[in-house]
């Protein structure tokens, strides 16, 4: 049996009207990206997808830890004390990161990039090894998004020392909101933006529907299938299947937790989180993977958050739904 999700919906939409279909897709972030929508005739489409090309640019120049010489590669590398100038783009994803750390009580850290070096999940060479604790120690004592909030101003960020940034959590989802920013200001009204896998839709097909997507399930999971009409609403998924490492001959998540500074080890399968943004979409799913089913579930349905949650257990996959995914369960 199929389920859907539906986001509440004030008025009704309109359908465009004399509009004709349009793809568009390239390479970014290590991954793929593509936006299908509705144009009107005359549409500059080779001018959107410059736009959005020189966009992507952009994010990867300045957040991709995958370029030598990208902004965020330059901080982290910077002796305690010194300073860099941040750019509106990398400032303005920075301050959500950090926001929504401070929301979810460091569940959510974008300073934690020297463990995820350590475990081999980041641009340098794969670990082979579980971490010395001394090692763990050290990459765990360098991180700490609080290091961060207390500078002032934050657009002249200061390095506290040993500290690397990793905004790999909610890079993607960010340039997805930025992407549909573009689309809409180009004159489009019905689009579907996708980048690796984190999508937002805005308005509706010329017969009236939404943009349909199914939900990502995990492999081998035997959850009812779900699909979510993106009617002006994001969906990002965090799941322990999409990377994964072998340390010491086991196999290990890429979701570190914060606290521990360690792969999390609570079951948690996948979250899926709908939310009209796709950047807190994205970090949001990465937050409830790294807090589990209780306490997950629990900050999402207290904060309204759309979100559904998949945990392995001895016997097959249990499912946890939030709240706010249950009013738009259908």
């Amino acid at each position: 049996m199929n389920r859907v999700l539906v986001p509440h919906i004030a008025d009704q939409p309109r359908p465009p009207r004399d509009v004709s279909p349009i793809e568009l897709s390239g390479e970014t972030m290590g991954t793929t990206w593509r936006l299908r929508a509705f144009a009107p005739a005359g549409f500059d489409a080779a001018g959107l997808k410059a736009s959005l090309e020189a966009l992507f640019a952009d994010y990867i120049a300045q957040m991709s830890l995958w370029t030598p010489d990208s902004l965020i590669n330059r901080f982290n590398e910077l002796p305690a004390g010194a300073s860099l100038d941040l750019p509106p783009l990398f400032h303005a994803v920075l301050t959500h990161a950090l926001t929504i750390a401070q929301e979810t009580d460091g569940a959510f850290d974008p300073t934690i990039g020297a463990l995820v070096d350590l475990w081999g999940f980041g641009a340098h060479a794969p670990a082979a090894d579980v971490p010395s604790r001394a090692r763990l120690g050290a990459a765990k004592d360098a991180a700490g998004w609080r290091k961060l909030t207390n500078q002032e101003p934050r657009k002249l960020l200061l390095q506290p020392g040993g500290l690397r940034l990793d905004l790999n959590g909610i890079a993607k989802g960010a340039a997805v909101d930025d992407a549909c920013d573009l689309a809409r200001r180009a004159g489009l009204a019905s689009y579907l933006i996708e980048i690796g896998g984190e999508l937002r839709g805005f308005g509706v097909k010329p017969d009236g529907e939404p943009w349909w997507v199914d939900v990502e399930l995990p492999p081998g999971a035997a959850a009812p299938r779900t699909i979510a009409a993106l009617y002006n609403i994001a969906i990002a998924t965090s799941g322990d299947y999409r990377r994964s490492a072998t340390v010491d001959g086991q196999s290990i998540s890429h979701t570190l937790a914060p606290s521990t500074g360690r792969p999390i080890a609570n079951g948690v399968a996948s979250v899926t989180v709908l939310h009209a943004s796709c950047m807190l979409a994205d970090a949001y799913a990465t937050a409830l993977q790294v807090m589990g089913p209780e306490r997950g579930i629990g900050f999402a349905s207290a904060r309204g958050i759309a979100a559904l949650m998949l945990v392995r257990t001895a016997d097959g996959f249990s499912e946890y739904v939030s709240a706010g995914a249950e009013r738009m369960l259908a």
